[in-house]
Formats: C-alpha cells, sequence, structure tokens
C-alpha cells in the first residue's frame, strides 16, 4: 500500500478557526475546497508559495505523524482502534493559542503548557504504534539529514518520529519556513486573520484520521473521532 494515515487533532470543520486556516492555507484539507484571491492584504499566489507544504499537510497538530500501516493492519483496523480509543477519553481544554514563530515557520501553539496534553499526546502515540509499518532507510536518512539530538534519533528509531513524549510541542503549522524578507509582513498578515478566532480557549474533544493516498499527494481529512470517555 502506498497510503500513509495521521492521527491528528483539527478543530471543527465548521467553526472559524478551521474555516480561515483553510482560507488562509488555500485549500480545505476536509472537503477539498480550493480558495483563491488575497488574505490579509497578502496577495494568493505569494501565500501559496509560502504555504505549499502546510496547505498539502492540511490544518492540524500531529499527534500520530503519517504513517504505512504494519503488514497485516488495515484502514477498517485503524478506524476501529481509534473509535475505541476515543470512547475510553475525556475532552479537555489546552486554553487559548497564540501566534508563534517556531524554527522560522508560523505557527499556532497553546498560550500556557499543558501536562494533560502530552500525557494524552505520549497516551496516543503509544497507543497506535502497533499500527506503524517500519521507517524506511531512505526516509530515516532525510530525517537525520535535518538534524536531530541525540535522544531525538532514538525517538525516531522507536516511534518513526522524533517529537514525541518530552520533546513534542503542539503546533497548528500556518506556514512553510519563512525568509526574513517574508517573515514580518506574513506575520502581520496572519495576526490580522487569526486574531478574531484567538479568543476562545481550545478543546480537545476529538482526534482526526488524515489520509495521503498517494507519495506527494494532499492528505485528506476523512473521519473523526469524538473523545466521549468521563475524567
Amino acid at each position: 500500500m502506498t497510503e500513509r494515515y495521521a492521527i491528528y487533532f483539527a478543530p471543527p470543520v465548521t467553526g472559524s478557526l478551521w474555516e480561515r486556516a483553510a482560507t488562509w492555507l488555500g485549500r480545505d484539507a476536509a472537503d477539498g475546497d480550493l480558495f483563491d484571491g488575497p488574505v490579509a492584504g497578502i496577495d494568493r499566489a505569494r501565500l501559496l508559495n509560502l504555504t505549499q507544504s502546510a496547505n498539502r499537510y492540511g490544518f492540524h497538530a500531529t499527534i500520530k505523524a503519517p504513517m504505512g500501516l504494519a503488514d497485516g493492519a488495515t484502514e477498517a483496523d485503524l478506524r476501529a482502534a481509534l473509535t475505541r480509543f476515543a470512547a475510553e477519553h475525556a475532552p479537555f481544554t489546552i486554553g487559548k493559542l497564540k501566534l508563534a514563530s517556531l524554527d522560522g515557520f508560523l505557527a499556532l501553539i497553546p498560550e500556557s503548557p499543558s501536562e494533560k496534553l502530552q500525557d494524552f499526546a505520549a497516551h496516543v502515540v503509544e497507543s497506535f504504534e502497533v499500527f506503524r509499518a517500519p521507517m524506511s532507510v531512505k526516509d530515516r536518512a532525510a530525517r537525520l539529514g535535518k538534524g536531530l539530538t541525540e535522544r531525538q534519533v532514538e525517538l525516531l528509531d522507536g516511534y518513526g518520529y522524533p517529537y514525541v513524549f518530552e520533546q513534542f510541542q503542539f503546533h497548528m503549522t500556518l506556514t512553510d519556513r519563512l525568509s526574513a524578507e517574508d517573515a514580518t509582513d506574513i506575520a502581520k498578515a496572519a495576526t490580522t486573520w487569526f486574531s478574531p478566532v484567538l479568543d476562545d480557549e481550545v478543546v480537545i474533544d476529538g482526534l482526526s484520521l488524515f489520509v495521503e493516498p498517494e507519495k506527494g499527494r494532499p492528505f485528506r481529512r476523512v473521519a473523526e473521532f469524538v473523545l466521549g470517555g468521563q475524567d
């Protein structure tokens, strides 16, 4: 199989945050709609050029990074496991989001750290590791080429992704890495565009399954799993 599956958090598709993010990125990963026209004074062609990777992956926060399925595992199996997992976990708030630059990438991150969020993300990573196919030598080399710490290499080899557990930082990416000449005015535009939807606290109330149908193709948001447990 060439598909890859990712377990993400994404806000409700009917909510203002999702709608603004999809418009900003130029693509709605849930229904495939494309958007034209400028955003907050930034020409669409320029914005698309600065959000190519973010557009392809869709608006999200990574919980379990994209993975091929292990031998014998199916999408139906993964969906069933997600349904069970969601039923056992209660929704929780992570507070408000804010705009930030993470190593040159513009993203939305929580205003304050959340131990509950860190624990939840770690639990997702561990619970769905059984579904992950081993990383290829080529993919591992590509990751190592980006410069990882010794601990991150250990996590990469153990879980197929270096930014899990204590290395995890919840973030919802809005751009690719920006040059110094782009950073100031793109950040200004993002502040103008997203400020109206950053007053509300974000609730982690479900997990979303995203699928990459073929390598390099845009990810699609294909299923929702609502958290229904009790604290």
